[in-house]
C-alpha cells in the first residue's frame, strides 16, 4: 500500500479547552484488532499455516523480531509490564535455554535464515541479562536470522543496573538504538514509585551509547506519577535535555492499582487529577516544541533529523506492537513469554504465565496462548487506522482501488461522527480525504476509534487508557 501524504502534518496545536470536553478512554493501536480481541480459538497450527504461508511470495521479505526478558530486580510501583521480579540471574540461564528451544521451533516454519530488518529487546528489564548470556541469545538471533546493515536493532535500559562497559559491550553484538527508562528526576517522585535513580548513571549510559556509535538513543518519561506536579516537571524536562536525547517519549500514568497490584503501593492521593495532568503535559509539550523536537504522534517527539522525524515528513511512518517505527510495515516474531507477534493477517501471543510456557515447548509445541486472524473488513480497518496514526490523513480512494469498496456508502455511520469531530476542528473533510487537524493530533486516538468496528458493536472487558 503506498504512503498516504496529503501534506506535511502540521505541529500540534494545544487546545485545552477542546482535550477537556473530550474525555475518553480508548487503545493506543499498536495494533488492529486491539489485543483484547484476541481469543484462545486460535492455535499452534494457525499459527504456523499463517508462518508457511510466508513462502508465497514473501519469504525473502525482512521480518522483525521481538524478544521478551520477564525478569526485574526490582520492582517500579506504576509498572503494569508482565514481568518476574527477582535477583536470582540463574533463572535467566533456564529461560534462554527456552527460548533457544522456541526459536529453533519457529525456524522450521522460517525457512532458511530470513534478513532481520529491525529487532526489540523488550520487558521487563532487558538488560537483567548478563554480558555471557546476552552472547548466547545473540548467538542464537545470528543462527537463525541474517542481520542487515541497515537494520534497526534496540534494547531497553535500566540504568541503575547497566555500567559503561556493559553498553559498549551491546554496540559490540550488534545494537544500534537504545531506549533509557527515566520516568522522573525528581528525587521524592522516584521514591514514592520506588524507583531511585541518579542523573549522573543515566548520563554515563546515554554517552556510552554514543561512544558506542548507537544510531539513536531515546529516553521514557512519565507524567502523572505520585507528587509531580508543573514545577517537577519543569525542572526534570530541563534535566532530560541536557542529556540531548535524539528521541522522548512522555506517556501517561494510568492509576488502575484494582488491575495492577504493584500500584496499591502508591498513595492515591498523591497522584496528581486531571487538570494538573493536563497543566504538566501543555507544558512538555510547549518546551518540547519550543526546544527544537517535532511531535510525531500521541506521545513521542524527536529531533528534526531523527529517522522517525525523516518518516513522518515522507509518509513513512508505521506502527507497531514497540510504537513508531521507521520501518516498512513487516511481519513480526515474537519470542518469550506474553510476547505478541504479527504474521501475515494474524496476531499471536504467546502464553503469560511461564511455567505454561516451559510446559509447551517442553511438548514440543510452540507456546500459542490466543491469536486472532483479519478478516477483510479487519484489515480494511487497520489500514485505515495505521495511516491515521502515522499519516494523519486519509486519501479514501485508495482503499476503494485496494478493497474494491464505495468508501461513502461502506462508511457511512462513521463518516457521520467524523463530521461532528469535524465541527469540534478536530480534522477536516473533503469529498475523497481526510485530514488531521494540529488540535486533533493530540486525539487521534480519539478519531482512529471511529473506523474500529470491535469498538463499536462488540463489548469488551478491558480497560482502556485515557487518550490525552
Amino acid at each position: 500500500m503506498k504512503p498516504i501524504l496529503l501534506h506535511p502534518a502540521p505541529q500540534p496545536e494545544f487546545d485545552r479547552l477542546l482535550i477537556a470536553s473530550l474525555p475518553a478512554n480508548g487503545p493506543r493501536y499498536t495494533s488492529y484488532p486491539t489485543a483484547d480481541r484476541f481469543h484462545s480459538g486460535f492455535t499452534e497450527s494457525e499459527y504456523i499455516n499463517a508462518l508457511e504461508q510466508r513462502r508465497s511470495g514473501a519469504l525473502n521479505k525482512p521480518v522483525s523480531l521481538y524478544i521478551h526478558i520477564p525478569f526485574c530486580n526490582t520492582i517500579c510501583y506504576y509498572c503494569g509490564c508482565n514481568k518476574i521480579i527477582t535477583k536470582d540471574t540463574g533463572r535467566a540461564d533456564a529461560y534462554i535455554e527456552y527460548l533457544e528451544k522456541e526459536t529453533a521451533l519457529l525456524a522450521k516454519h522460517l525457512h532458511g535464515r530470513p534478513k532481520l530488518a529491525q529487532l526489540h529487546f523488550g520487558g521487563g528489564t532487558p538488560t537483567f541479562l548478563n554480558d555471557e548470556q546476552l552472547e548466547r541469545v545473540f548467538s542464537m538471533i545470528r543462527k537463525h536470522f541474517e542481520l542487515m546493515p541497515t537494520g534497526e536493532y534496540s534494547i531497553e535500559i535500566d540504568p541503575r543496573k547497566v555500567s559503561r562497559e556493559t553498553v559498549l559491550h551491546l554496540g559490540k553484538l550488534g545494537f544500534n538504538r537504545m531506549s533509557v527508562g527515566i520516568q522522573d528526576f525528581d528525587p521524592k517522585v522516584q521514591q514514592a514509585v520506588n524507583r531511585i535513580q541518579s542523573l549522573e548513571e543515566t548520563r554515563t549510559v546515554i554517552e556510552a551509547a554514543r561512544e558506542a556509535g548507537f544510531k539513536s538513543v531515546s529516553v521514557d518519561l512519565i507524567y502523572g506519577l505520585p507528587h509531580q506536579n508543573t514545577n517537577s516537571i519543569k525542572n526534570t524536562l530541563d534535566t532530560v535535555l541536557s542529556l540531548n536525547p535524539d528521541r522522548l517519549a512522555l506517556y501517561h500514568y494510568a492509576h488502575l492499582p484494582h488491575l495492577f497490584k504493584p500500584q496499591r503501593r502508591i498513595d492515591t492521593e498523591a497522584v496528581p487529577g486531571s487538570e494538573e495532568k493536563l497543566d504538566m503535559l501543555q507544558y512538555a509539550v510547549n518546551y518540547l516544541t519550543e526546544n527544537g523536537y517535532i511531535f510525531i504522534g500521541m506521545d513521542h517527539f524527536a529531533k528534526p533529523d531523527d529517522e522517525l522525524a525523516t518518516a513522518l515528513n515522507e509518509g513513512r511512518l508505521q506502527r507497531n506492537f514497540q510504537g513508531y517505527s521507521t520501518y516498512a510495515d513487516c511481519d513480526l516474531v515474537a519470542i518469550g513469554v506474553s510476547s505478541i507477534g504479527k504474521i501475515g493477517n494474524t496476531y499471536a501471543q504467546n502464553e503469560k504465565n511461564i511455567e505454561a510456557y516451559y510446559a509447551a515447548l517442553d511438548a514440543g509445541h510452540l507456546p500459542i496462548l490466543r491469536g486472532y486472524t483479519l478478516n477483510q473488513d479487519d484489515l480494511l480497518r487497520r489500514n485505515i487506522i495505521q495511516d491515521l496514526m502515522c499519516r494523519f490523513a486519509l486519501d479514501f480512494r485508495t482503499y476503494e482501488e485496494l478493497f474494491s469498496i464505495g468508501f461513502q456508502h461502506y462508511f457511512a455511520e462513521e463518516l457521520k461522527d467524523l463530521e461532528l469531530l469535524a465541527e469540534l476542528g478536530l480534522l477536516s473533510l473533503e469529498n475523497h480525504s481526510l485530514q488531521v487537524s494540529a488540535k486533533g493530533r493530540f486525539l487521534i486516538r480519539n478519531i482512529a476509534m471511529v473506523f474500529d468496528y470491535h469498538l463499536r458493536h462488540k463489548e469488551t472487558a478491558t480497560k482502556y487508557s485515557q487518550t490525552v
